[in-house]
């Protein structure tokens, strides 16, 4: 059995029953949608026409929103439903990244995700859906799409349906019939300031950069529900202080195999100072992480009701270790004064794991094309030996350290950065694999985040660092150059992962 739905668009008339009666039903708040009718208009006054495209969750047999949810919130009933249990849900809201149809919302009420669940109590009880008793000219029709007899597979099988993004793999079994094809791909739309007889007031992405240039003779958006960007500056902000508690240790054992005596002439530098930063870091990256929650009272859920498979739940286990390793890195450099070489690999290796788990974390985010870059885990990695060799030369410096290790942090920095320009520039010209990747990249180097793309991530937060790096090493004396150096990069790599999360979030999804 899986149950699904088809939406005749021919004989829709865009009257917003089944958003009302869904409303209803569910008594779903004021601001938010589990089922919504978006409008779009083509051609240019007087010889316009207008299509209606009814949106909602598409009950995915392969639904990556399961994948990702970290406690199991989400799931998939024997009977095909995708449905939701709100009492596990911690509200990262990494469900809604995960989904290419924005679907899902934050209830206002619960502050957990919902979305549509086909009325799955009414289904219980052998009745249809809401929206589907409603709708005035039959053009919602639910049913067994395993069942021959039912309309729904009658349908699928003999006309012409369409689905929407079929390129993502998640077999949704939502079908349209006679929908415009431009309601399949938002990134095609143009978008205005203001709807008819309505203001845009939802701040989305989708109101800034080239989606916002309103043509009169391309196809273009007249009515549509907000759809919020779900993450903001803390998850950029995660990203930074992440790549700051993992790199300094990473790079502090590269420090003690280059000098290849342990901690002995590096006195509380390596031993102390560098564990004790990365302690401070990751607790900082675990504050950030529970405070974007919606939930942040049930952070423990990741640890009680676990689903394995997301790479939140196995971030989680990482940086939990990583901080075990870090804790007794900083006990044996303070009362021993010797690291052995062991736990400097140890460290090395979850450091490495702790700064680089957020690109397959945001790869299972399958709604947001520019984050499936295959590029993103060696951003990541290169952003670990900047941050721990931009913050190392600040520390070393200010604590008087050996200069033959302060030497060693700036050349790591030094070719760090410029690694990590390379890739940035690399990122920007290679083809796009898709709409919505050449959508965002557009945005981060042409668009509206073009400006601080090039000014800050890469003028001063990269090729700044790279030429005062370079002139620190060849006079190691100057040591006002270095720091700025340092700060510099550090300062470059917040602003390049903030982008990174608003330019991946930048196309729209319905």
């Amino acid at each position: 059995m899986r149950y699904g739905f088809v939406i005749d668009q021919d004989r829709c008339i865009g009257c917003h029953a089944c958003t009302v009666a869904c409303k209803e039903e569910h008594q779903v708040p004021v601001g938010v949608f589990r089922t919504w009718v978006k409008y779009i208009e083509k051609g240019e006054f007087p010889h316009t026409r207008r299509h209606f495209g009814v949106l909602r969750c598409n009950h995915c047999d392969n639904a990556p929103c399961i994948e990702i949810c970290p406690t199991r919130a989400l799931y998939r009933r024997p009977d095909g439903i995708v449905d939701f249990d709100s009492r596990r849900c911690i509200g990262c809201k990494s469900c809604m990244q995960a989904c290419p149809y924005d679907a899902l919302y934050i209830d206002p009420n619960t502050l957990t995700a919902a979305k549509c669940n086909f009325c799955a109590h009414r289904i219980e009880a052998r009745l249809e859906p809401a929206c589907v008793i409603v709708c005035p000219t039959r053009a919602i029709i639910a049913g067994d799409l395993d069942d021959p007899s039912s309309s729904v597979s009658r349908i699928v099988a003999e006309e012409k349906v369409a689905v929407r993004k079929p390129q993502k793999g998640t077999e949704p079994k939502l079908f349209y019939v006679g929908i415009e094809g431009d309601l399949l791909e938002p990134t095609r739309l143009s978008h205005q300031v203001g709807y008819f007889g309505a203001e845009r007031r939802d701040g989305t992405s989708q109101t800034t950069g080239d989606a916002a240039k309103f043509d009169s003779t391309a196809t273009r958006v007249v009515y549509d529900t907000a759809h919020p960007a779900p993450w903001g500056w803390k998850i950029g902000a995660y990203l930074w202080t992440k790549s700051v508690a993992a790199g300094v240790l990473v790079v502090a054992a590269i420090m003690l195999a280059w000098s290849g005596d342990g901690v002995r002439g590096t006195g509380a530098f390596l031993g102390v100072a560098s564990p004790v930063v990365a302690l401070v870091a990751l607790g900082v990256t675990s504050s950030l992480l529970i405070f974007d929650l919606k939930r942040p009272e049930r952070f423990f859920y990741l640890l009680t009701k676990p689903n394995p498979r997301s790479w939140l739940v196995i971030g989680a286990w990482i940086l939990m270790v990583y901080g075990v390793l870090a804790l007794a890195w900083l006990a044996i450099g303070f009362f021993v004064g010797v690291i052995p070489g062991g736990l400097a690999c140890a460290a090395a290796v979850f450091g490495v794991a702790t700064a680089c788990y957020s690109a397959f974390l945001f790869a299972q985010a399958k709604g947001r094309d520019l984050w499936q870059s295959p590029l993103f885990f060696w951003h990541l990695l290169v952003h670990t030996f900047t941050a721990g060799s931009a913050t190392l030369l600040v520390v070393g410096i200010a604590m008087g350290g050996p200069e033959e290790t302060i030497r060693h942090a700036a050349l790591i920095l030094l070719v760090s950065v410029s690694v990590g320009l390379t890739m940035m520039l690399t990122e920007t010209a290679l083809p796009a694999v898709s709409v919505d990747a050449a959508f965002a990249h557009r945005a981060m180097a042409r668009g509206h985040l073009s400006r601080r793309f090039w000014t800050l991530a890469v003028g001063a937060g990269s090729l700044t660092p790279i030429i005062l790096a370079a002139l620190f090493v060849e006079s190691i004396a100057m040591a006002a150059v270095g720091i700025v150096a340092a700060l510099l990069a550090l300062a470059g790599l917040w602003w390049f992962q903030q982008l990174w999360v608003e330019a991946g979030q930048s196309a729209p999804l319905s």
